[in-house]
């Protein structure tokens, strides 16, 4: 079985088996297996999933990193995990890097760290690995993204990819039901809902900096239709492409509940789930992606950093650690039709082609530091 063959079992081996985030104890036990089939120190965590593993020693220090879980979704009339956002092509890519770079040890100096993180579609799984350390004695860092066709068609990469900040937040309207007959003697919260999608609508901020706000869930009243609901939840998606921007929008989100609260004398709360910075990347290791790319396939197949409105966890390990020079490969695979669509497809051999390009950038980035 040559290495292509390989790479393809682990992959569908992955596809196949999706962990949602913090729960992805299988897929750590079979990453495990597969780096232990090779001299490596390996860490796991008592408390969480995910691992890393190390060849080599000394200094410099560079990491790459796999993002392992997957998303709840339906499929095919089925509510599932799915892997429709490439996590289980990036855990490929990553150990294919592994597999190259821990037969090539005499081949350089320095450590390369092997990072397997869990929970990025909850936005918590990095902070949770820079709080184990992982990263503190790291130089460069190197992340790696499936694009969509809109942005990138099969052969074409990106040194960098521009992520935006995005935050998803949770709110309750806390108040009293009423009789139907009687509606002066509550405040309906659907309709306050109403008018907190209005106030979002009519939030103006900087038009030069993309940026959007939008109710995406919304659940109040039950089966008994003669009761005036005073009670109900809903959800907010909001993005931007700064995080100068986001903070900007948050708080206009918390004048604009304060004020319906103190209007209809309910109680509004609010919660921040999943929250994204927006990238931060660093030109020295865009440029070590660019020399990987045009190495292994010259200049027609390398394109300019992209600008998305999409966000990755993997930004919050340069904001945590700012020594951190950090870029990500964008991976041109006819990814198609989106990103967490249920039925998401890509051309699986751009998984080999990431392969190439990111140990030449860990090895041009080990003889150049």
């Amino acid at each position: 079985m040559n290495n292509k063959e390989k790479l393809q079992g682990i992959f569908q081996h992955l596809h196949n088996n999706p962990e949602l985030s913090w729960e992805e104890t299988e897929t750590t036990s079979y990453l495990r297996t597969e780096l232990e089939k090779y001299p490596c120190a390996i860490t796991t965590f008592e408390d969480c999933t995910g691992l890393t593993a190390d060849i080599g020693s000394g200094k410099p220090v560079v990491a790459i990193r796999a993002d392992i879980d997957a998303l709840w979704q339906e499929v095919n009339g089925q509510l599932q995990a799915n892997h429709s956002c490439g996590h289980d092509a990036h855990m490929t890519i990553v150990l294919g890097v592994f597999q190259r770079l821990v037969n090539q040890l005499d081949e350089f100096e320095g450590t390369v760290r092997f990072i397997f993180q869990p929970a990025e579609e909850k936005g918590t799984g990095a902070l949770k690995m820079v709080d184990k350390g992982i990263v503190d004695d790291v130089d460069y860092l190197y992340g790696m993204h499936l694009r969509p066709i809109q942005e990138l068609s099969y052969g074409q990469f990106s040194p960098g990819i521009q992520h935006g900040a995005a935050r998803f937040v949770t709110g309750e309207i806390i108040g009293e039901d009423a009789h139907g007959a009687r509606p002066h003697l509550n405040v309906n919260a659907i309709q306050i809902g109403a008018e907190l999608v209005q106030h979002i609508n009519n939030t103006h901020l900087d038009p030069m900096v993309p940026h959007s706000m939008k109710v995406t869930s919304f659940q109040s009243g039950g089966k008994s239709t003669n009761i005036i609901p005073g009670k109900a939840q809903f959800a907010i998606d909001m993005r931007a492409q700064n995080n100068d921007l986001m903070d900007a929008m948050m708080t206009k989100l918390e004048q604009i509940t304060t004020l319906l609260a103190q209007l209809h004398q309910v109680e509004i709360n609010l919660s921040i789930g999943a929250n994204v910075a927006a990238a931060k990347v660093n030109e020295d290791a865009l440029n070590f992606i660019e020399q990987g790319i045009l190495d292994k396939f010259g200049e027609q197949r390398l394109s300019p950093m992209i600008t998305t409105t999409g966000g990755d966890d993997f930004h919050f390990y340069t904001i945590e650690r700012p020594h951190l020079k950090a870029s990500m490969l964008g991976i041109g695979c006819d990814l198609q039709p989106g990103l967490h669509h249920p039925n998401m497809t890509f051309n699986h051999e751009s998984i080999t082609d990431a392969v190439d390009i990111l140990t030449s950038t860990i090895l041009n980035t080990l003889k150049q530091t």
